[in-house]
């Protein structure tokens, strides 16, 4: 797949099953998250990957003590909710910016690097033949989950990149039209 395509043809899939991305796949996928833009070269990412039903199940299950911390009245439905929210794929990427300090690369850069990141490798599991989606959310925001992950204070999870192979059909979408989106500075 050539670039252009890659770049226009992308979608994100909420519907995944296995595989996952593995072997060189997997590899070329965490070079591209490697290879994004980053000022300073502080590289400041860390990923951590969640494969397996084991795993997945451990990330579900501390997804559900971080809602019972924020809300010790939560409801059971909702508690199993978030134990299966990391078995909707077969592989999730806890993708975090790992932020540090810095006299002339603030903090937003660092995390804007980190986003960076993980749109590179779901861009290259999908040349790859792989589905993706980028999932956010409170439990990228909960302190708990941050603590668990080890993170430092200025530490963020930007996102969780579901990965595994499509399970449905490519979306059709409308093109959209450039000119509502951009415009020349007079």
């Amino acid at each position: 797949m050539d670039a252009i395509t890659l770049l226009t043809t992308r979608y994100s899939s909420s519907r995944l099953t296995e595989p996952a991305p593995a072997g060189e796949a997997l590899e070329l996928i965490k070079q591209a998250a490697l290879k994004v833009p980053d000022h300073g070269g502080l590289k400041p990412w860390r990923f951590v990957i969640f494969q397996g039903k084991t795993a997945l199940a451990k990330l579900g299950d501390i997804f559900a003590e971080a809602a019972v911390e924020e809300d010790p009245s939560i409801a059971n439905e909702l508690l199993e909710r978030a134990r299966q929210l990391p078995l909707r794929a077969p592989m999730v990427i806890a993708c975090i910016a790992k932020c540090s300090e810095h006299a002339k690369v603030p903090l937003q850069e660092q995390v804007q690097s980190a986003a960076c990141s993980v749109m590179a490798m779901q861009q290259a599991a999908f040349a790859l033949g792989f589905g993706g989606i980028w999932r956010t959310g409170a439990y990228a925001q909960y302190e708990f989950v941050k603590q668990t992950l080890g993170l430092g204070e200025d530490d963020e999870i930007v996102g969780y990149l579901y990965l595994g192979t499509c399970a449905g059909e490519a979306p059709q979408r409308p093109v959209p039209d450039t000119n509502h989106f951009f415009s020349y500075f007079e």
